[in-house]
């Protein structure tokens, strides 16, 4: 109990932070390609990613510094999309919520907090969001998947 619900979470919010502060010329503004987003595929194996997931990325928005709009949406953002993640059983849709999401919102807050166009907003976090979830997400997801007996259960 302990290793689902304090480890993991904690772990995989320690890596989401880590890897968004490796990569943070990347990581936030008008173009970004948030490579912890690849952990956005976590949910698909185990449900304590969902926390991992939401409390790293409001660690990494409270400390990136775009403010209280970033830190509270876009963490329930991935709040929901990790949530959605974890209800899809089709391992190559695992990456489409948090893409579809992310896109939606954090193009909001761009707009809101960058004066960027809305569409042009959408269009530019879900170019970023499909690099880092599809593409280096589905690598992870099909190395993880053939371990997942040892690793998440």
């Amino acid at each position: 109990m302990l290793k689902k619900y304090v480890i993991i979470p904690a772990l995989i919010a320690a890596l989401y932070c880590a890897l968004v502060f490796m990569f943070m010329p990347i990581s936030y503004g008008t173009v970004q390609i948030r490579v912890a987003e690849a952990l956005t595929i976590l949910p698909y194996f185990t449900s304590s990613a969902i926390y991992g997931l939401f409390i790293g990325c409001l660690l990494a928005n409270m400390i990136g510094g775009a403010g209280v709009l970033d830190i509270l949406l876009g963490s329930f953002a991935t709040l929901v999309a990790a949530y959605l993640t974890y209800k899809v059983k089709n391992k190559w849709l695992a990456p489409v919520p948090p893409i579809v999401i992310n896109m939606f919102v954090v193009g909001y807050i761009l707009n809101v907090y960058y004066g960027m166009d809305y569409w042009l907003a959408v269009i530019s976090v879900g170019a970023g969001q499909t690099v880092s979830c599809m593409g280096l997400g589905m690598l992870l997801l099909l190395q993880l998947d053939k371990y997942k007996e040892r690793l998440f259960s």
